[in-house]
């Protein structure tokens, strides 16, 4: 195999013999070759960006900063690395998180010549092949303008999942809002509807259904932007693209909570932002999104039963080690009149509202639904349209308040 072919190996562990161990493991294999070692998280987090590995060995337990975090921040950073864990714990709980970080296979301490080189082929083949990918997609589009042309090939998008425990809250009509105040000229988005049974979002934008998630989720493993672009529905009068829910009810369950996922992450390749929209009820596809998104834009309205629902979605994330720096709490459809204020949920909550949405006249809402056009482009100077520009700005701020805390040094 020529040497640009061979599979190139960041092996990270804080132990010097295990590092070292592993390395002459590795050695007997032509196909492989090691091009860097790190002591910790932060330093395969740094080493990563500069020397761009196609596989990370990565130990799960380290002191500064575990494999977990690690995984996480460079997979966002440089979504074709492939990350391979080593952990002395095999227990199904340390396997779901590491996968659901973006880990491409786990493996346990000490692992076998066989395991551990049978793992970096796997992966390193996937990396190789989602890198050209992204550098034929970067040169098929071309670098955004004033951008350099290395720029085109690396979109690292983020994902932001829009959700109420509670249906009815509005969040189908937040998330069609926020996806299109944040397409910009050098931002690209895409809105996926993760509601399997009932996903309204191409309703929301008068938009038949000729292609949806059936068309990528099963086969994920081979996509390619190409792909992706030719299945997602571009919204003629915004060019926001579109992946919509299955046609029918009986087809929800042909997508596997791995594969939507997978599809997901796969997104973040293609477009700066993935928003998507999500159903109350928390199913497989539903907790895979929760779980793998960047930012959990959390809707809630001023009755007693969605703030009930908040408090016990808020449980399971805390259980979940979800950080709650991750969750973007909007209070929607809010009346002045109402004794339930901003302030009195967040105390009882112990979770910030990050944005309100004022209370209008509900007519306007429901009739920009009925015609399948957003408010935010029918009536951009309506209050509810401008709290949608401020939310997209908002929301801004916090992804990148977020990417900072995951930098070497900050956490």
């Amino acid at each position: 195999m020529p040497a640009q072919d061979k599979f190139r190996v960041l092996i990270v562990d804080d132990i010097p013999e295990t590092r070292e161990n592993i390395r002459r493991l590795l050695q007997f294999d032509n196909q492989i070759e090691v091009v860097g070692t790190a002591r910790s998280g932060k330093e395969a987090i740094d080493l990563s960006s500069e020397i761009k590995p196609d596989v990370v060995i990565m130990d799960i337990n380290m002191p500064d900063m575990d494999g977990i975090q690690a995984t996480e921040a460079i997979r966002r950073k440089i979504p074709y690395i492939q990350i391979v864990i080593l952990s002395v714990q095999s227990d199904q709980n340390y396997m779901r998180k590491a996968m659901l970080a973006g880990a491409r296979d786990f493996l346990s301490k000490p692992p076998s010549i066989d395991d551990l080189t049978s793992a970096i082929h796997r992966a390193g083949a996937l990396a190789q092949e989602e890198r050209a990918k992204i550098a034929q997609a970067g040169a098929i589009s071309g670098p955004a303008k004033n951008q350099p042309a290395a720029a085109a090939v690396q979109v690292a998008g983020k994902i932001i999942v829009v959700y109420s425990p509670k249906g009815g809250s509005g969040a189908t009509t937040i998330a069609t809002n926020l996806a299109l105040a944040l397409k910009r000229d050098d931002s690209s988005v895409v809105l996926v509807d993760g509601n399997m049974q009932y996903g309204d979002v191409a309703v929301f934008l008068n938009e038949q259904v000729k292609n949806s998630v059936l068309d990528l989720a099963p086969r994920v493993d081979d996509l390619d932007p190409e792909i992706v672009k030719d299945v997602a529905i571009t919204h003629a009068a915004s060019g926001l693209a579109i992946i919509a829910a299955p046609p029918r009810l009986e087809m929800a369950d042909r997508v596997t909570g791995e594969q939507f996922g997978k599809m997901l992450q796969f997104l973040r390749n293609v477009y700066n932002f993935i928003v998507v929209d999500m159903p109350s009820y928390l199913t497989d596809t539903a907790l895979v999104a929760v779980d793998g998104c960047d930012l959990i834009a959390l809707v809630t309205t001023q009755d007693i039963p969605a703030i009930k629902n908040i408090q016990s979605f808020l449980t399971l994330t805390d259980a979940s080690e979800i950080k709650r720096e991750r969750i973007f709490f909007i209070l929607n459809r809010y009346d002045k009149r109402l004794r339930i204020t901003p302030e009195l949920i967040s105390t009882n909550l112990r979770q910030p509202v990050n944005m309100v949405i004022p209370f209008d006249d509900e007519r306007v809402v429901i009739n920009s639904i009925n015609r399948g056009t957003p408010l935010y482009l029918e009536k951009k100077d309506h209050p509810i349209s401008k709290s949608f520009t401020l939310l997209a700005g908002k929301i801004r701020e916090q992804l990148a308040k977020i990417e900072t805390e995951l930098q070497p040094g900050i956490l």
